[in-house]
């Protein structure tokens, strides 16, 4: 069953993240909040952004978003999706099903060259349907406790005005 997330929201989700991954190699967010009137999205990261990296980001996403990528649900055999994409965040239930059976099916998310991901929500169809990705703050949080001991977190605050 998919995650109730806002189809919009989520589907910048995914181009955040890709682009966080490419821009400044981090893995994708650890969590995040979607919904439709503002969302945010959590990095472990050494440092906050600058304010002009935050605006090299914001227009980074936006470029990918007008490209009108299709964005496309595909389901493959355990064993092949393992070989597109990092599958380790799968929830237990499934990951010991693909571990038991290469053939356990997995859905993945294609934007359309840009990005795969494993992925339950809903999305748009393209990713000019997003509309613009406005990043609105970001923060950055020193290492400390026991889930941030390697890294800080860098929280990524944003909206997006509909098409």
């Amino acid at each position: 069953m998919a995650k109730d997330y806002d189809p919009p929201m989520h589907t910048a989700e995914h181009v955040l993240n890709q682009t966080m991954v490419r821009m400044f190699g981090t893995g994708r967010c650890f969590s995040s909040h979607l919904n439709s009137g503002k969302s945010k999205c959590d990095y472990y990261f050494d440092r906050d952004l600058t304010d002009a990296e935050a605006v090299e980001l914001e227009a980074a996403v936006n470029d990918v978003l007008a490209r009108n990528l299709p964005v496309e649900e595909k389901v493959l055999p355990f064993a092949e999706a393992s070989k597109l994409v990092n599958l380790s965040r799968l929830p237990k239930d499934v990951a010991a099903r693909g571990a038991d059976d290469a053939e356990a099916p997995v859905r993945l998310i294609f934007v359309g060259d840009y990005d795969i991901c494993p992925c339950i929500g809903g999305h748009m169809g393209n990713t000019r349907e997003v509309g613009r990705f406005r990043l609105i703050s970001h923060s950055y949080t020193e290492p400390g406790g026991a889930a941030e001991s390697i890294a800080g977190v860098l929280r990524l605050r944003f909206k997006l005005d509909l098409p």
